[in-house]
């Protein structure tokens, strides 16, 4: 939480390390539902998070994956509503938990962090409005490739540079990029053929993300 912690006051950061704790959540293990009421603010301090909702029969559509020592979940809580998606840990994940109140009390004492959450907020407003003509307009191809670029910026690459930094079932790919699963795989197969990626298995290496930003711009 470098960014808010130089934000604080020293009193704020005492009454603050007070209150906050840390949680270790398995692969899968649920963090907050839907619907649920909002007791906490949440920060992701390892591993990687998926925020999702769930659509007609069941079947979960992935929002976002949280930014790696990025704030979620607190929107509900701010707006003093109840949760509106629902997050589980994608891998094994240590996440820091802010009681409402106490961030409450310091954004009301704190010109500087109440700014800092507009401007989060506003962030998630254009990524939201962003996702809904990616996912209205484009093609699968240009939501595919949306998507692995988006997982690029929010991730990073392993040590070779061209290895995406997180490993997704098509499943997943699937529910980030709204599509079927069996259009997900015929999807990266021809993004595979037109050597735009290459696959091992769950990992995904870039190797033409020039071409790849075109497709995700064209639709």
């Amino acid at each position: 939480m470098k960014e808010l912690w130089e934000l604080l006051t020293a009193e704020q950061r005492s009454f603050l390390l007070a209150h906050v704790s840390l949680k270790k959540f398995k692969k899968n293990e649920l963090i907050y539902h839907e619907n649920d009421t909002p007791e906490c603010l949440f920060c992701l301090a390892k591993g990687k998070v998926k925020i999702f909702k769930e659509g007609i029969g069941g079947r979960p559509q992935i929002v976002r994956m949280a930014k790696p020592e990025g704030f979620f979940g607190y929107r509900a809580g701010f707006a003093d509503d109840r949760y509106s998606t629902s997050a589980s840990a994608f891998e094994s994940a240590t996440v820091c938990m802010i009681p409402i109140p106490v961030i409450l009390k310091i954004i009301t004492e704190n010109s500087a962090v109440a700014l800092y959450f507009i401007k989060q907020l506003a962030s998630l407003l254009r990524h939201a409005d962003e996702q809904t003509v990616n996912l209205t307009q484009k093609h699968i191809r240009g939501r595919l490739a949306e998507a692995l670029l988006r997982l690029k910026s929010k991730y990073g690459m392993e040590e070779n540079g061209k290895t995406l930094a997180i490993s997704l079932s098509r499943e997943d790919l699937a529910n980030l990029s709204n599509m079927t699963t069996s259009n997900a795989i015929r999807t990266l197969s021809a993004f595979a053929t037109e050597h735009l990626i290459a696959i091992d298995g769950r990992n995904i290496q870039l190797l033409d993300e020039e071409r790849l930003v075109k497709i995700s711009k064209n639709g």
